[in-house]
């Protein structure tokens, strides 16, 4: 069934960018280089400084008055039905309620840092006043901790008993954020310092305070020859061998010595994702595994897989989700085979027989 056909190299093909075909040469670059990361590490954390000042909540003509300098403000949480905010101002429409509770306001400075404001009510018919002590809630000492090839955070709230979630931005492609840690298991980002990482820890409140920090990187070269097998010994398939553009990706026996099986895989731009470069002979024919969501009209099924000119486009990434499937970033679709010798497919949701469950076999462990 398998034919060996020229390599297609330097000739001009369709590109898939996001469902539209534009025209480019088509590129073939060499060995793909993916990662496997074993430790992270980070520096000391550096926390901003909150900017606004002056903050306060005081009766007004049955509103209540917000004061603060440098900040925006915003209710959090679940209000009474007829609390509203304005500007600075807080008001009532509706009954009176006896018991009305305490509803909480966070004050936000132009960089994202919060403070927030715990204020009990009374509520009149129309009428919203500050009805005891307003308590104000920061948070201080964002730090982390190294531990066994991860990165720990902490902060301290001046509520001792909110909790304190965490969230880390500008990572390395291949890293996801973690909370309260930031691990390397399942990240693939390249070895390396990176410099402005980004750490938020936010309070139960809403008050919220940035930290930077300088994360290193360790990791494993992997060597990524090879192909996605199903537990039924089928992998991404070329039919046919066909190397151009708008070839078919089948179900098929994975084997060493079969070049319509062989493909590269390579880190993604999103994180956690990856694109297969079919690679006959272990050399990348510059055309990536795609599902071009009805943008290719030769591709005879909506969501059919073919090959495409390789691009940084969102439709030739696929993540790996628990349990083994895999799913295209740009459509949201799982791979689902239907087949030895069928085209594989997005589908809303994985086949029921196991067949959508792909791991990722090296060449050397692909069957002879």
């Amino acid at each position: 069934m398998h034919i060996n056909l020229r390599r297609a190299v330097g000739v001009v093909a369709p590109v898939l960018l996001g469902g539209v075909l534009v025209t480019a040469a088509a590129a073939v670059p060499a060995q793909a280089q993916t990662w496997q990361d074993t430790a992270l590490s980070g520096t000391a954390v550096i926390d901003a400084t909150f900017g606004g000042a002056g903050l306060a909540a005081a009766n007004g003509d049955g509103t209540i008055k917000l004061a603060g300098t440098g900040v925006t403000w915003s209710l959090h949480g679940t209000v009474p039905t007829g609390v509203t905010l304005s500007a600075a101002t807080i008001s009532y429409s509706g009954s009176a309620v006896t018991s009305a509770g305490t509803i909480v306001v966070d004050a936000t400075d132009g960089t994202g840092n919060a403070q927030a404001l715990e204020i009990p009510i009374t509520l009149a018919t129309n009428s919203i006043q500050v009805g005891g002590t307003v308590v104000k809630v920061s948070l201080s000492a964002v730090a982390d901790t190294n531990t066994a090839g991860t990165v720990k955070f902490s902060a301290t709230s001046s509520k001792s008993t909110d909790t304190v979630d965490f969230a880390e931005t500008s990572l390395p492609t291949g890293l996801t954020s973690g909370n309260p840690v930031l691990t390397y298991v399942g990240g693939t980002a390249a070895p390396g310092t990176y410099t402005g990482v980004v750490v938020t820890a936010t309070d139960a409140d809403g008050a919220a305070l940035h930290g930077t920090f300088t994360l290193t990187v360790q990791a494993n070269s992997v060597t990524d020859q090879g192909d996605e097998v199903n537990p039924y010994g089928n992998g991404f398939d070329v039919f046919r061998q066909n190397n151009h553009a708008g070839a078919k990706i089948v179900g098929w026996p994975a084997t060493q010595s079969d070049p319509a099986t062989s493909f590269i895989r390579s880190n993604g731009s999103h994180s956690g994702a990856f694109r297969f470069e079919y690679a006959p002979g272990g050399s990348g024919s510059g055309l990536c595994v795609s599902d071009p969501a009805g943008g290719w009209k030769s591709d005879p099924l909506r969501d059919g897989l073919i090959l495409a000119p390789c691009n940084g486009g969102p439709f030739q990434q696929f993540v790996p989700q628990s349990g083994g499937t895999l799913t295209n970033v740009a459509t949201g679709l799982y791979v689902n085979p239907d087949g030895t010798g069928s085209q594989l497919r997005g589908g809303g949701s994985p086949s029921k027989w196991g067949g959508s469950k792909w791991t990722w076999k090296e060449l050397g462990n692909l069957p002879g």
